[in-house]
């Protein structure tokens, strides 16, 4: 990891089943992983199978961190009843919210949000996070909502924060960071 200390929660949101996603996007999942590992930042997902998985399995290859929030209960209940995995999160935090819950308890933990392909929990992490006014970035080429989004917001709404749209992976976590740097940088100026 670049630093020591771990500085930002980023949450990537996408399509925990991904056939309709872009060919390559495990691989691209799990460099979005990877550079928040090595930006030294935590990766915040909705511990589930697919984009989420894959981010944080490219976030434990360069020994980064990651915390999942279920939409379950307990641990029994994350394995049985919904059925996701557990072996690539550092910290799980069982909501016992189900998704919907779950998806606003996680997205308003986070300095930032990554959507990535994605379908509607997604779309739904996607509004959260405008709504709370989260710094969103959209990873465009990987399919479903990601592809759709920008369209959507030209269209039918006025988002009161700055969205970022990027096709390369490693330049999207760049911009997220230093987006969050000049949030922190703002919210610490107002405290003096």
């Amino acid at each position: 990891m670049k630093n020591e200390k771990l500085k930002y929660n980023i949450v990537v949101s996408g399509a925990a089943q991904v056939g309709h996603c872009s060919e390559n996007i495990e691989e691209i999942s799990k460099e979005v992983g990877r550079e928040i590992a090595r930006n030294g930042h935590i990766l915040v997902t909705g511990a589930t199978t697919g984009v989420p998985y894959f981010a944080s399995v490219g976030c434990n290859e360069l020994g980064g961190f990651n915390i999942g929030f279920s939409p379950a209960a307990t641990e029994s209940q994350h394995l049985k009843s919904y059925r996701l995995p557990l072996d690539p999160f550092n910290i799980m935090i069982y909501t016992g919210a189900d998704y919907v819950g779950r998806d606003v308890i996680m997205t308003k933990s986070a300095d930032a949000v990554i959507i990535i392909c994605g379908r509607t929990g997604t779309l739904h992490e996607f509004t959260v996070a405008i709504e709370t006014n989260k710094i969103v970035a959209v990873l465009e080429g990987t399919g479903g909502m990601a592809d759709k989004i920008r369209g959507i917001i030209e269209s039918y709404c006025k988002a009161s924060n700055k969205i970022i749209y990027e096709r390369d992976p490693k330049k999207l976590v760049e911009r997220v960071i230093k987006e969050i740097d000049k949030k922190k940088k703002k919210a610490s100026k107002l405290l003096k």
